[in-house]
């Protein structure tokens, strides 16, 4: 194989970004080093964060230059192996494949994916960084009691629509927020008990507070903006946030968050605020991941894939996803 197209960071948008963030060119398929594994990219994973890696603002993951190889995360089949922990033909998952056809990933951050009981690309879904931030966001950090109201936006998303799952599992009263009438008809289908469309409310706090006739409990806000000050508005006493994503801000990333101030509600409630990060919990996958996949094989737990196919729609995936666009786990299919 000759020929590998590959998307380029070109440079950092101003607002939300737009196809024109990238360049596609080809590339040599890249050598073979020690400590690496050079594998053919099969499926590719367009997340909200990697939004900060193509900012100059201080982020948490590590940020791209213009010029640099675009990067996240992927499923492929190895074709060399510089290391003697896997072998030409394995499936591998990482969160450094670039975004071409065939990648070269460090051999330390690669995962075989069983593909035996679950499709293989459950690994990006809700088997994967989805399906575990959904799980620890919500019972590790959030950690809602029997009956208590969870409320979740970007609830139809990749994670919010595990998190529903999740909360009607263990008894929890999950409610949606959602960008159309079909993703809250979704949301319903997947046991969410009501649901406000953040794109037609005309009060946002007044529709929360509908829907939320006991309070709010527990937020997993996954959005950040109106979404966030609607839930802080009806936010009970010793209610918890959970901070887990801000793509409301993606077409105001480099500029201060201006809102509402809710010190004092915060105060008055006796709230918990608190960032989440993944990686926090990486002891506790293993058993995170085997309670996904047993409810999964139940029939519990469903996911609903938005899939664009080849090389060339792997900008627009992203930026759509970033829009509010996709409809469930936004992936792009290559094999």
């Amino acid at each position: 194989m000759t020929r590998n197209p590959t998307w380029f960071f070109k440079s950092y948008p101003i607002g939300m970004p737009t196809n024109e963030s990238w360049e596609l060119r080809e590339a040599q398929v890249p050598a073979l080093a020690h400590g690496t594994l050079v594998v053919r990219v099969i499926w590719l994973s367009v997340d909200p964060y990697m939004r900060g890696r193509i900012s100059p603002a201080k982020n948490y993951a590590a940020g791209l230059q213009p010029g640099d190889l675009m990067r996240g995360g992927g499923i492929g089949e190895v074709l060399a192996s510089g290391s003697d922990d896997f072998a030409p033909g394995d499936l591998v998952m990482s969160d450094h494949f670039g975004w071409q056809e065939v990648t070269r990933i460090p051999a330390g951050s690669a995962s075989r994916v069983d593909d035996s009981e679950a499709p293989a690309q459950a690994a990006l879904s809700y088997l994967g960084m989805p399906g575990l931030t959904a799980y620890f966001a919500l019972l590790h950090t959030g950690r809602p009691k029997a009956g208590e109201t969870v409320l979740i936006s970007a609830a139809s998303g990749a994670v919010g629509q595990i998190a529903g799952q999740i909360a009607r599992i263990k008894g929890f009263d999950p409610v949606a927020i959602a960008g159309t009438d079909a993703k809250l008809d979704w949301c319903r289908r997947l046991g969410y008990r009501a649901g406000v469309n953040h794109r037609t409310t005309q009060d946002f706090a007044s529709d929360v507070a509908r829907a939320c006739p006991n309070g709010v409990d527990v937020f997993i806000d996954n959005t950040a903006g109106p979404a966030h000050d609607a839930a802080m508005a009806n936010l009970n006493t010793f209610g918890r946030v959970v901070v887990v994503g801000t793509i409301a801000l993606a077409d105001r990333f480099e500029t201060p968050d201006i809102g509402p101030r809710h010190l004092r509600q915060t105060m008055i409630k006796r709230a918990r605020i608190e960032g989440f990060l993944l990686d926090d919990f990486e002891a506790d996958y293993a058993k995170a991941k085997a309670e996904l996949l047993g409810w999964h094989k139940q029939g519990l737990l469903q996911t609903r894939e938005d899939v664009s196919d080849g090389m060339a729609s792997v900008p627009e995936a992203f930026t759509r996803m970033l829009r509010g666009e996709n409809f469930g786990k936004q992936l792009v299919r290559l094999g």
